[in-house]
């Protein structure tokens, strides 16, 4: 069976985007048959970056190792029974028919809470969940006092997270490996960010989820989503020479790969 990883949060601009098509290209790029879909069915960011990406190999005549970008499939509501809910069998005949294709199926989760997203937490052997580093994201995970130092109650997507566990133990699938990825962090050291991974590693403990690195902020995560690229690319396209950012930003691709430990997968680049 495919390993199911699902990129999710219910906050915008966490950058769950950048991290699913690096993470998705990656595993490709390493020999891995990676499918991705796209659960954001209005602004679809991860969906239009693997779109630009095949436009860009068309058009540059380049062969780049890809996700296969899979589409919702459309359901007769007369083939529903009462009670049972389109988007479910939206989502599992969209993973039912990725499967036996796949190493790895990719699911990007919008940055709201939806049915969709919902279902596409119990299918998660990985969860993936990127936080910017500041108190604002992490009251996504827990509601602290006012100085930040005392959690005082999780959230509603921790709560959804649990619910998401209890229905994979119910169904007598292995446990959901909880993974949340620090994103934007600051180069130096400050009073804010050093309460935040004290908060963080308090609440791991808590409501069990393992703490990765994620990216710095880098202007080149922008540059690069027109044309459907990632940092493992840049030299695939002519660039010789990777500035010091660059090489920093494919060392954080790594580490977070490393932190993740999927199955069978070993960062070789």
């Amino acid at each position: 069976m495919a390993h199911i990883i699902v990129v999710g949060n219910e906050k915008g601009g966490a950058g769950k985007s950048t991290v699913s098509m690096h993470l998705a290209t990656a595993l490709a790029r390493m020999g891995h048959r990676v499918s991705g879909l796209d659960l954001d069915l209005r602004q679809r960011t991860f969906g239009r970056y693997v779109d630009n990406r095949n436009a860009f190999k068309k058009q540059a005549n380049l062969e780049l190792a890809s996700p296969t970008l899979c589409e919702l499939p459309e359901i007769e509501a007369d083939s529903l029974k009462p009670g049972e809910n389109v988007y479910d069998h939206r989502l599992s005949a969209a993973v039912a028919a990725m499967e036996p294709n796949s190493d790895f199926i990719l699911i990007d989760c919008p940055g709201s809470h939806t049915r969709l997203s919902q279902v596409a937490h119990s299918l998660a052997d990985t969860l993936v969940t990127p936080l910017n580093d500041s108190f604002v994201d992490f009251d996504l995970l827990a509601h602290t006092d006012a100085m930040g130092d005392k959690i005082t109650g999780p959230s509603v997507y921790s709560e959804m997270v649990w619910t998401a566990r209890q229905l994979r133990a119910q169904a007598g699938l292995a446990p959901i490996d909880w993974v949340v990825v620090r994103n934007r962090m600051g180069a130096q050291r400050m009073v804010n960010k050093d309460k935040m991974e004290k908060a963080i590693k308090n609440l791991s403990k808590r409501i069990g989820f393992r703490v990765a690195p994620g990216f710095n902020e880098r202007v080149i995560f922008r540059e690069l989503f027109p044309r459907g690229l990632t940092l493992l690319d840049l030299k695939d396209i002519g660039v010789k020479q990777l500035n010091i950012s660059n090489v920093a930003a494919r060392q954080e691709l790594r580490d977070l790969l490393k932190a993740l430990n999927l199955p069978g997968v070993t960062p070789n680049f």
